[in-house]
């Protein structure tokens, strides 16, 4: 359990650990493809090492070297059956991506997670890829999975009808191994980083963008060409750290080579709207990705309304988006929450059920959240209940920094995305012990 108290201000540069989302396709995709990748600035977080682990375990050869990541990649069969089960903790990325891949080899696996990943529903990927015949069989629609491998699975036409970027990557790398042509249809846009890294590496794919939607045709079996990867910082880390500046006085941070991806860049969106002062600067390309610096200063927030098409550009954000409106000067309205149910806890009612105990006033009407801010809050409890959530725990750790202390229960689960979370914030003026 960590205490977050009252800060003085949030001043200087954190370091911003390496994207989460791009880590761990940096190991997957180089996994199967080509020669050697290194990688450089991999999210050495517990999520992330699980995905490395899993691919050792099927024969990969991986290197550490210093800060790199050094990948030997032997191609789209070059996978081994594991020797046991493999393990994903608490990565749904991990779990939803590989269940893709492992379609489509020559060998049978087993998925299992911990307890929080194995309540996550996993049918919504293992549907689609039984149009393609996959062979995958849940327990009770969740893990442990079992996955009879599939080598000569066949192309289809698929309407992806949940907005989520991992159905969509399980798909496409399921689609990889497949002979003939696969057309991915995205009712709505989402996080689109394993599309722009196969382009990087030779797969002929084919990407259309008609307004709210997404078409992607993928002709599989042709090999994939390893290149060096430059994993950018991670916007969704950073936005713990961009918020915890715009809501406490006599606050400036400068925020060095962020993922600026247009597919997730919601938050950024939102908060400018709320009247959030952001400064974009140094914006360049690297490994196809939308790179920049931010500066952030201390601002006068007003509540605003999302709607329900937002939410997939920045569906992990609601967290600390919640704690932002909680200091703005009018209402806010979130509106279409409901993959926030299905995340690592049911996100939703954490965000209600703290901030209630933090003495904010807000409700929610089926799956939209409603906030009403105050100027002083009471708190009614000072213990957060995160049940086991990284993005709850960090989100709160920030509202102590405001109206602390609180006690952050659980607060090891951090580490599957931000090991250094308590000390980068410390190091910028927090007050977290």
């Amino acid at each position: 359990m960590i205490s977050a108290s009252i800060t003085n201000g949030i001043n200087g540069s954190p370091n911003i650990p390496g994207d989460k989302s791009i880590s761990h396709r940096s190991i997957i995709i180089p996994s199967i493809s080509n020669g050697i990748c290194e990688v450089n600035n991999l999210l050495k977080s517990d999520d992330v090492l699980h995905t490395l682990e899993a691919f050792k375990n099927m024969g990969v050869k991986i290197d550490e070297i210093n800060d790199k990541v050094v990948i030997y990649g032997n191609g789209l069969n070059s996978l081994k059956k594991p020797k046991n089960e493999i393990y994903l903790g608490n990565s749904g990325t991990s779990a939803r991506l590989l269940t893709g891949l492992l379609s489509s080899q020559k060998f049978n696996s087993i998925l299992t997670g911990d307890k929080s990943l194995s309540k996550r529903p996993m049918k919504r990927i293992s549907d689609p890829l039984k149009t393609m015949k996959a062979n995958i069989v849940t327990t009770n629609g969740n893990l442990p999975l079992k996955i009879f491998g599939n080598n000569n699975l066949s192309p289809s036409n698929i309407k992806i009808e949940i907005p989520s970027a991992q159905i969509k990557s399980g798909l496409l790398l399921a689609s990889l191994n497949t002979k003939g042509e696969t057309i991915i249809t995205e009712q709505r846009i989402t996080r689109d980083h394993t599309e722009t890294m196969l382009k990087s590496f030779g797969a002929n794919i084919d990407i259309k963008k008609i307004g709210s939607k997404s078409k992607i045709t993928i002709s599989g079996q042709k090999e994939l060409k390893s290149k060096n990867i430059n994993v950018p910082n991670d916007l969704s880390s950073s936005a713990f750290f961009i918020v915890s500046a715009l809501i406490n006085e006599n606050s400036f941070l400068k925020l060095k080579n962020i993922n600026n991806n247009p597919t997730r860049n919601g938050l950024i969106l939102a908060l400018k709207k709320m009247g959030a002062n952001i400064s974009i600067i140094n914006k360049r390309l690297s490994n196809n990705e939308n790179i920049c610096d931010m500066e952030v200063y201390s601002s006068t927030l007003n509540g605003c309304e999302l709607g329900s098409e937002i939410a997939d550009l920045m569906i992990d954000e609601y967290p600390i988006l919640a704690v932002a409106a909680s200091f703005a000067n009018s209402p806010s309205i979130f509106r279409g929450l409901k993959e926030l149910r299905v995340k690592e806890s049911d996100r939703l009612e954490l965000i209600l059920s703290n901030l209630k105990n933090c003495g904010v006033k807000c409700e929610t009407e089926n799956d939209d959240l409603f906030i009403y801010p105050s100027k002083n809050y009471e708190i009614k409890t000072n213990i957060i209940k995160t049940e086991f959530d990284h993005r709850i725990a960090m989100a709160f750790a920030v509202m102590g920094t405001k109206i602390g202390p609180l006690q952050i229960s659980d607060s090891d689960c951090i580490k599957t995305s931000f090991p250094s979370f308590v000390n980068e914030l410390n190091k910028v003026g927090g007050k977290v012990y």
